[in-house]
């Protein structure tokens, strides 16, 4: 006898949906338009060196640090709860922070939202996993969700620019508040709560071997990113990895662990969050170059290349929406690996620009990748947590988030070193002669320092020496490229490999686009058959 067909999602959970992407859009939002303020914070509470580079690094730092605690304090105590709570302290803190008067104040207002901002992610995904029971449904679902942070993130820098043209830097951090309140106030009526049956109390023990390994990951890998391998940033990724070694040991052995390690043994699981986040490490070095190679050797102004990400970031987000309808007959393993082959071919276009290309060259480059990354990204997602319990959703979510967090800190560690190594190599063989060995060492810092020194300098020395900085650039960004093509490649093989014989979503179902209906329907098992299985670990 065929198993029930799952409930499909009514009115309810889709209105639910729409809620859900609020928070979603707002994290984007604020992770990519502070940059753009930090200017003007300069200016008006003229931080120290150290003390801006915690307002900038803070918020991430939290976010990534404690992601694997919210996940687990939402499956215990209620997802919806936590989702609200955070969303309190992260209204109240937008709107504190963006009236701050000392550098410190602003450094606590950013820690705070970083520590709401990770009750938001892991609680929006496992919600969705609670509503959207149908596997088709639940796969449109978090491709909207995916689609929203993807849009916030290209609209961040538009926004946040528009606002500091016209109002004071607080205005960025305002844009989450009105938001934030709307949540609040519609969620209670719009979101269902979901939680384990098991009570326990966390471990705390775990929640600080799980906080000080992956802050003292991340901030090794950001000092390395930003200066280098030395002694102190390097301590800090063995202490990380210690830590995290630590940790995981820990809950290999606690009947009620923080992080459940059986969810990894699941190959529909493992295999799709090990390739968004090798995905992440790729796309995350070539970002650290992009931007300044469309800046300093095009000379785009920092408008213009905001521009530039519109049109990679539009076709992340229709591949994201088209990811469900591609798994229809398909294999998902069949589909996310292809997509993973198309964004190595991306990279390989990346590899043949130069100081005098076109910017439809670069920008040709960035959108092929996205065409594969979207439906990737999205379908790894979906598989993911549609193979893992519901009462697990929210610590998968986390470890999910984790891993896309620790990826893009990898990559702009490893990769921006490799390149920035590549750079400096290049700039001192092909450095123009006369060229003191003062101004070579400012130059071989970064190719903004270059381009000062180069602007110090001036006559045919200065252009002598931005034109061998430029170059240097684009070479470091050739072989950041070619890492990530190669590594794409092999992350598509892999992938394609690995899930192979994981079955395709229900083919007959209904899209997920349609009308909803009032009430959630159940269609006759015979004509909606299950995705059983995709939780296997064969």
């Amino acid at each position: 006898m065929a198993e029930q067909a799952p409930p499909r999602a009514g009115r309810r959970e889709w209105l639910g949906l729409a809620i859900l992407a609020l928070p979603t859009l707002m994290l984007a939002l604020t992770m990519t338009s502070l940059n753009l303020a930090i200017p003007h914070i300069s200016a008006d509470l003229n931080p120290s060196g150290t003390q801006l580079l915690w307002i900038i690094d803070i918020y991430g730092f939290l976010i990534a640090g404690t992601l694997i605690t919210m996940g687990s304090l939402g499956d215990r105590f209620g997802r919806r709860r936590l989702l609200l709570i955070g969303s309190v302290f992260f209204a109240t803190a937008s709107v504190v922070g963006a009236f701050s008067t000392s550098p410190g104040m602003l450094i606590v207002m950013r820690a705070v939202l970083g520590l709401a901002g990770a009750t938001l992610m892991p609680s929006t995904l496992s919600l969705l996993s609670t509503m959207f029971k149908d596997k088709t449904q639940q796969a449109f679902a978090i491709s909207v969700w995916m689609s929203v942070f993807m849009g916030g993130m290209a609209v961040g820098p538009l926004a946040g620019g528009a606002l500091l043209d016209h109002f004071w830097w607080g205005s960025v951090f305002l844009m989450g508040a009105p938001v934030m309140v709307l949540l609040v106030l519609t969620g209670p009526f719009l979101l269902p709560e979901s939680k384990t049956s098991d009570t326990g109390p966390i471990d705390l023990v775990s929640v600080a071997l799980s906080l000080a390994g992956i802050l003292s990951s991340v901030y090794g890998l950001k000092q390395v990113a930003g200066h280098g391998f030395g002694v102190v940033p390097v301590a800090f990724m063995v202490a990380g990895v210690v830590l995290c070694a630590a940790f995981l040991r820990r809950q290999g052995r606690l009947e009620r662990p923080l992080l459940d390690l059986s969810i990894f043994r699941i190959r529909a699981y493992s295999t799709p969050i090990a390739g968004v986040a090798i995905a992440m490490i790729m796309n995350g070095g070539l970002n650290f170059f992009m931007m300044q190679y469309l800046q300093t050797v095009l000379g785009l102004s920092p408008l213009q290349a905001g521009l530039c990400t519109l049109p990679p970031t539009v076709i992340n987000m229709a591949g994201s929406m088209l990811a469900p309808k591609l798994t229809r007959h398909v294999r998902p393993g069949f589909v996310i690996g292809p997509a993973y082959l198309l964004t190595a071919i991306g990279f390989l276009i990346i590899t043949t620009v130069d100081t005098d290309s076109s910017v439809f060259l670069a920008v040709g480059g960035t959108v092929v990748m996205s065409v594969g990354f979207g439906p990737a990204m999205a379908l790894s997602t979906a598989l993911a947590l549609g193979s893992i319990p519901s009462e697990k959703s929210g610590a998968a979510s986390a470890a999910s988030e984790t891993s896309s967090e620790l990826g893009m800190s990898l990559g702009i560690a490893f990769l921006g070193s490799l390149g920035t190594y590549v750079y400096r190599d290049q700039i001192r063989e092909l450095a123009p002669s006369g060229l003191s060995g003062a101004s070579l060492d400012t130059a071989a810092n970064s190719i903004g320092a270059a381009l000062t020194e180069a602007e110090r300098l001036s006559g045919r020395l200065g252009d002598d020496l931005f034109s061998a900085a430029s170059q240097a650039l684009v070479t470091g960004l050739r072989v950041d490229a070619i890492v990530g093509a190669v590594g794409m490649a092999l992350v598509g093989t892999a992938v394609a490999y690995l899930l192979r014989k994981v079955p395709a979503p229900a083919t007959d179902s209904e899209s997920g686009t349609e009308e909803p209906t009032e009430e959630p329907m159940a269609r006759p098992a015979a004509e909606h058959p299950t995705q059983s299985g995709v939780g296997g670990t064969e």
